[in-house]
């Protein structure tokens, strides 16, 4: 394996992390795209439909993660520690996505006012700012980087640590992903 991957080399079990609004979702829905990969967005599966951030029961999050992680290919965005090591025993690659905590508090605050709906969203038009969020990404999104950052070590899988939006845009360019795909 080359210490930076190809898309080929990633196979067709893509899972990518990363602290919330570091574009994940993005990523993925380009790279889904682009090999033709079923894709998986986990907030749609921990949140119910059309709601503003309201979980499903544990039970029900954790077999529809469950089903999608027995498919033959994916691409899947998101973190939800308590079912990752299910997903990356079953992913052929990991992308790891970080970047400065001002850009992605800045993203949010553009996402929360912005009319259009968000790839990997809920399916509300806009969403609202929440404090418990602005929380999250300021204060635990930093503490939860070092977990994936571990995980991201102790994996044998390909895999790539993206750590700016420059970087991001890099590989995009390098694999020619079309991100405006909504």
């Amino acid at each position: 394996m080359s210490r930076y991957p190809s898309l080929d080399e990633l196979g067709q079990r893509i899972c990518i992390i990363g602290p919330s609004n570091s574009g994940k979702s993005t990523l993925a829905n380009a790279i889904a795209c682009k090999q033709g990969l079923p894709l998986v967005h986990l907030d749609q599966f921990y949140h119910q439909p059309h709601s503003h951030w309201v979980p499903r029961a544990s039970g029900e999050f954790l077999q529809l993660h469950q089903e999608a992680i027995g498919q033959e290919t994916w691409v899947m965005e998101g973190n939800y520690s308590s079912c990752i090591h299910p997903r990356l025993e079953r992913a052929t690659g990991l992308v790891l996505l970080t970047l400065p905590r001002s850009i992605a508090f800045h993203r949010y605050l553009i996402r929360c006012y912005s009319s259009k709906p968000r790839i990997g969203g809920l399916g509300v038009q806009r969403e609202a700012l929440s404090w418990q969020m602005v929380k999250h990404i300021l204060y635990h999104s930093p503490k939860n980087y070092l977990r994936y950052l571990a995980l991201f070590e102790q994996v044998t899988i390909p895999k790539l640590l993206l750590i700016s939006p420059h970087e991001v845009k890099a590989y995009c360019g390098r694999w020619e992903l079309d991100q405006s795909n909504p």
